[in-house]
């Protein structure tokens, strides 16, 4: 589903789209719709007959992002039963078109959708669509129709920071020079905004300090059918903290290759068939910007997420040079060198539960950035429920939920409605402070003394923070 969704916001940017949002729409029992809108040129109404065309030919602007032709269709249809595209220009209202995926299959027949229905949806997101842009909705998400009730806040919170990240990676140039693109979950009968989660650039080469001094180098290598290829070759600092090495993928998926096409992140990591990943080698990434119509060596499969490479690029790799006169296999070596120094100078930080629900986005990124996660287990959540007056807090271990007394909500909020996510501070220190209790089997007498004093001086503290308030 996120090369779906990258795949649609590739057709946006390509129609001018510099503010993009997901939205996921959502009621207490489950996730029924997911939408992709944007503030991009639009579309009248022959314009959206040829995108919502099968087999269609088009022409591309040199640096399109789009290759195919087929993404909007195929990239919805593959997860969806249903695709409704509502746009709208500058000069015309809004129009619509809708598919089910099976007239897809069976003869590529397309809808039309009442005009008074597409300019509804289309006010209604109007911060974004007007005076123009465009609203995509994907309805019975097949992934979507698999999870309910309890299950679904937690698979929506796995999903969100999945295309989270995975957006973060393939638009990070893109979103550093001014694109924005929001993650937003909303309730699907109030249109109630519960969350957002502004994505962030996350660069593979964005270290501070070079793993290995002498690099990053340019290596070029002189390609048969293209012609010279310049790969910039990376070491990375070891055991580096930074989100750029962490967040991109496991350690053995994470180095290797970069392609880029068009700016647009399409192959994170892999050896495309040179070399075996293996942990010695987790420090090394190389970035290559594609060459113009270089599809006889490198092939962009059909999901852009990868390139297919001829055995031309490896006898290129052989005979590549940088400055210095260094081979491509001295880098590798190099890469080897660097991880093996520096993997004893370095102290592990203990994987850590993430933090989920009721913790504001940028904190929860911040925590897995700083952290590893703690696989198998439930993220903590955070909500406000009525407790006893001499309890600030409760744990709930076997739902992995951590209680706020309601009584005390207004000594973080004030006179403001407090939201899902409201106190990030206080919930950030709690979580602290009680996120290794989530990770033991059975508690020790010490570890109960250590909940209750932790309990009594917070209470304190909030009894405290009110009469403050009211003086």
């Amino acid at each position: 589903m996120y090369e779906a969704v990258a795949d649609l916001i590739d057709n946006s940017i390509d129609a001018g789209a510099d503010r993009i949002e997901v939205r996921f729409l959502a009621d207490d029992e489950r996730v029924r719709n997911l939408l992709l809108v944007d503030n991009g040129n639009g579309m009248d109404e022959s314009a959206l007959d040829a995108a919502m065309t099968v087999g269609l030919r088009r022409a591309y602007r040199s640096g399109s992002l789009g290759k195919f032709g087929a993404g909007l269709k195929a990239a919805s249809l593959s997860n969806a039963s249903s695709l409704t595209v509502l746009s709208r220009t500058a000069e015309t209202g809004g129009a619509g078109r809708r598919m089910e995926a099976r007239e897809y299959a069976a003869d590529f027949s397309c809808g039309t959708v009442d005009t008074s229905f597409a300019a509804a949806l289309l006010d209604r997101y109007g911060h974004i669509t007007s005076p123009h842009g465009t609203v995509i909705r994907w309805d019975r998400v097949r992934a979507f129709e698999t999870v309910a009730n309890d299950g679904a806040a937690r698979y929506l919170s796995e999903v969100i920071d999945a295309l989270d990240t995975h957006l973060e990676l393939r638009f990070h140039r893109f979103i550093t020079e001014g694109l924005r693109i929001d993650i937003v979950l909303e309730h699907a009968d109030t249109g109630e905004v519960i969350e957002v989660e502004n994505c962030e650039p996350l660069d593979p080469f964005g270290y501070r300090l070079t793993g290995k001094r002498g690099y990053p180098t340019v290596f070029r290598a002189d390609v048969e059918g293209i012609g010279t290829v310049e790969l910039t070759a990376h070491i990375w600092p070891a055991r580096s903290r930074d989100p750029g090495f962490r967040r991109v993928g496991p350690l053995l998926g994470r180095q290797g290759f970069y392609f880029f096409r068009h700016r647009r992140l399409v192959q994170a990591g892999g050896w495309n068939g040179y070399r075996v990943a293996e942990n010695h080698l987790s420090l090394a990434r190389v970035s290559i910007n594609l060459p113009e119509d270089a599809d006889e060596v490198f092939r962009l499969n059909v999901k852009k997420d990868g390139i297919v490479a001829s055995p031309a690029f490896a006898r290129g790799l052989e005979a590549a040079r940088d400055d210095l006169g260094r081979t491509f296999r001295q880098y590798l070596e190099d890469a080897e060198k660097a991880y093996r120094e520096g993997g004893s100078r370095t102290v592990q930080r203990p994987a850590r539960v993430y933090p989920g629900k009721g913790l504001e986005p940028k904190v929860r990124k911040t925590v897995k950035n700083e952290f590893e996660e703690l696989k198998g287990q439930e993220p903590i959540s955070f909500i406000w429920v009525p407790l006893p007056d001499d309890r600030f807090f409760e744990l709930d271990r076997e739902d992995h939920v951590v209680k706020l007394n309601r009584r005390y909500r207004d000594a973080f909020n004030g006179e403001r409605r407090g939201g899902l996510n409201d106190a990030p501070v206080m919930k950030s220190l709690l979580y602290l402070q009680l996120e290794e209790f989530f990770r033991m089997n059975r508690w020790e007498q010490k570890r109960v003394d250590q909940l209750e004093y932790t309990n009594t001086v917070l209470l304190a503290a909030v009894r405290s923070q009110l009469d403050w308030m009211t003086r």
